[in-house]
């Protein structure tokens, strides 16, 4: 090696430990119990860099209006724990960890009063700067929310748009569905570290997310999926987005709380309405009072949105051809409605005796042309004829 390829080399190296050591204290400071976003931001205003604060001095830091357990663990911090988030960095190329300084965070989330001090990102941290819909809803949706946000960010996501959500059950899930179907790009926030996946079934979601999108958290490694996660890191997904689609949600569903943080953070509002009688359209419904946008269809979001949809975006629609359905089965559905019933009422309406509609139910909830979302009543999807 010459002298030039050995200086150059050293010079690297040089800036790879600066890195690493600036973002040791940056860990170090976001691990800090009593330290949340908003501190860590004074904090941070104050010190320019978070390793300046933990070389202050045990002096210095007693002087701090902080609470006595932030001031001992900045005298003293968990070095396995900082370097345990730097072995994760380290795992693989796809593995990333941003700064409010780093210039791939993303400036919308930035202007958020409490917008995280550091994302762990897996898959594609570009994604983050995308125009982008946060879709939300029930974690026990029916069979035709559903397909609602199954083929609405299909669409939206052909159109243009990165689909971000929460990688929970039901909408959440369907959505991702959805966006890895049309575009691919997609961004799940999630509640916990980035070394573990919850629900534990969405592992394989999880791993194509990762591929074709992104994965990214607030949290450290080690961090489990407590309850007060949730709520927190919707704030992440309203404030990532231009706006939120809500495509289900109960009254007092935890999707509302993400509604009710893009309203906070001026972000568009959107709800798709549903039955009267479906209780999971009830949520909806109150956004839909309170000013949120109704939709219907695509246009509606992309029009209100300002932005230009691809014109060869399909329309949003997974259902493919409808099987074949006999003439008990088909007369059952057009009895249906769109509004939940129960088996007496279709016994009512289609002089059929309760068992042979009970085993007709079971083929079309199987084939996924009604569910049975709550209190044995029985709705048609809405997505079919």
């Amino acid at each position: 090696m010459d002298a030039i390829s050995a200086d150059k080399s050293d010079t690297t190296a040089q800036n790879h430990s600066a890195t690493e050591t600036s973002l040791a204290g940056w860990l170090a400071l976001l691990r800090c119990p009593g330290i949340g976003p908003r501190r860590f931001r004074v904090l941070l205003d104050y010190y320019q860099e978070p390793r300046h604060l933990l070389d202050a001095g045990p002096g210095e830091i007693n002087r701090l209006e902080l609470p006595q357990e932030s001031k001992e663990w900045l005298k003293q911090p968990d070095r396995d724990k900082v370097e345990e988030d730097l072995d994760w960095l380290r795992q693989s190329p796809a593995h990333h960890i941003l700064t409010l300084d780093d210039p791939r965070y993303p400036e919308r989330l930035k202007q958020v009063d409490d917008a995280p001090p550091l994302l762990f990102v897996t898959g594609r941290p570009e994604l983050l700067k995308t125009l982008q819909l946060g879709m939300v809803g029930s974690r026990n949706p029916s069979a035709g929310g559903r397909e609602n946000a199954f083929s609405f960010a299909q669409s939206l996501s052909r159109a243009g748009l990165t689909i971000t959500s929460g990688m929970a059950l039901g909408i959440d899930a369907a959505a991702h569905e959805g966006a890895l179907a049309g575009s691919g790009q997609t961004i799940a926030v999630t509640g916990t570290g980035l070394d573990r996946v919850y629900p534990a079934r969405h592992r394989d979601l999880a791993h194509r997310i990762a591929e074709q999108g992104a994965l990214i958290s607030e949290f450290p490694t080690g961090t489990p999926p407590l309850a007060d996660h949730f709520p927190r890191r919707n704030r992440i997904i309203s404030g990532l987005s231009l706006g939120v689609l809500v495509v289900e949600a109960a009254p007092r569903s935890g999707s509302l709380i993400t509604a009710r943080f893009a309203n906070e953070q001026g972000r568009e509002v959107f709800a798709i309405p549903g039955s009267i009688h479906n209780p999971l359209a009830r949520g909806c419904h109150n956004l839909i009072r309170q000013g949120a946008k109704l939709v219907e269809t695509m246009d509606d979001i992309v029009t209100e949105l300002g932005i230009a949809a691809n014109p060869a975006a399909p329309a949003q629609s997974n259902s493919g051809k409808a099987p074949d359905l006999d003439a008990n089965s088909l007369k059952l559905l057009s009895l249906m409605g769109h509004e939940p019933v129960s088996i007496d009422t279709l016994v009512a309406r289609s002089g059929l005796a309760a068992e042979t509609l009970a085993s007709i139910l079971l083929v079309l909830e199987i084939q996924g042309m009604v569910s049975c979302p709550a209190g044995g009543l029985y709705i048609r999807a809405t997505e079919h004829p």
